[in-house]
């Protein structure tokens, strides 16, 4: 479709001639579905029954996904329950500090708004239980081993008192 609308011409019917003129190239032979009913039109389908499907078929079940969805507020609390399974993942104490300090900056923020949406009040994050968490969960890996300290072989004493 590169060719634009003549002028004068009514929109209805530049768009006919476009169907008409791909029919005669042959540019709806053969595709899939020709001639099939279109799926999904004898039943009765509520807006939050095609959101509920449409969120399922975009990987609605990813975190991301629904929170996205969601009203602020309602987001928040959900990153909040969903902290304790990242923290075991994260390298350091102060990774999780950091995590938790950057999610209550982001609460206080919210805060500072009007609320939009229900009236939910998302609590801080507790960083103190998220990091004896992080102690509790992490893999205790062995320090690498170090090569043996080099020890000076011991000079005898009567060997010291020569050489002054």
């Amino acid at each position: 479709m590169t060719e634009r609308k003549p002028p004068g011409m009514s929109f209805e019917t530049w768009v006919d001639r476009q169907i008409e003129q791909a029919r005669e190239r042959g540019a709806f032979e053969g595709l899939a579905g020709a001639g099939k009913p279109l799926a999904g039109l004898d039943r009765e389908e509520s807006g939050y029954d095609w959101a509920l499907r449409w969120a399922r078929r975009e990987n609605g079940d990813h975190p991301d996904a629904v929170a996205g969805m969601l009203p602020s507020g309602l987001a928040l609390r959900r990153e909040r329950d969903l902290m304790p399974g990242v923290v075991p993942s994260l390298p350091s104490e102060a990774a999780v500090r950091a995590l938790a300090e950057d999610y209550d900056d982001r609460v206080r923020a919210f805060w500072r708004r009007p609320q939009e949406g229900p009236p939910v009040v998302p609590g801080l994050a507790d960083a103190d239980a998220l990091v004896r968490l992080w102690h509790a969960t992490r893999e205790l890996t062995p320090p690498p081993a170090s090569p043996a300290p080099l020890v000076e072989p011991r000079r005898r004493w009567w060997r010291w008192r020569g050489r002054r």
